[in-house]
């Protein structure tokens, strides 16, 4: 059965194949602004407009009903490193148009971001994958799955938007071979 938490892996996968690309461009020391650029975008609208819309919007608001806490515990600890993320992304973006402007000393800084973003995600990843959806899957009934996956499906209600995100992390991935 397909359900709301395999939803959100599958969204994962696409994620972290985003973070490889993150920590080439990181170890290449030669960044495409253009392609950081594209990754800017690629999380704030997928990564964060997307996938953490569908999780604070409608799977973390079904588990509270289910008596997972908000304000403290593993649903707390991911709200706040989707806030964490937000930042080293803010981070990332304000210094690509330093970097732009010639400041070259603000490409550090990028890659700072860059890496701790891709420190922050792949880890809170690891979370949810193992222990906040198997939680998840113990506490909601199947007819909860089914009904959040629909409220996820009117999210990503613009298939081909969807679609084309995935298909730029893949040609991002396939042009840093990862």
């Amino acid at each position: 059965m397909n359900t709301a938490t395999k939803n959100l892996e599958n969204d994962h996968v696409h994620i972290l194949k985003l973070i490889d690309v993150m920590k080439s461009i990181v170890r290449s020391g030669n960044p495409d602004v253009e392609h950081i650029e594209k990754i800017i975008v690629l999380i704030r609208e997928y990564a964060d407009g997307l996938h953490h819309a569908k999780e604070e919007e409608y799977f973390f608001p079904a588990l509270k009903e289910k008596g997972f806490p908000s304000d403290r515990g593993p649903v707390a600890m991911m709200l706040h490193e989707h806030s964490q993320g937000r930042n080293f992304v803010k981070g990332i973006a304000d210094n690509v148009e330093l970097f732009k402007q010639g400041k070259e000393s603000a490409l550090e800084d990028i890659f700072r971001n860059m890496s701790g973003y891709s420190e922050l995600l792949t880890n809170h990843i690891a979370k949810e994958n193992n222990v906040l959806f198997r939680m998840a899957d113990n506490a909601l009934t199947d007819s909860e799955q089914k009904n959040l996956l629909d409220m996820f499906g009117k999210a990503e209600r613009d298939g081909n938007q969807l679609n084309g995100f995935i298909a730029q992390i893949n040609d991002l991935a396939k042009h840093y071979n990862v």
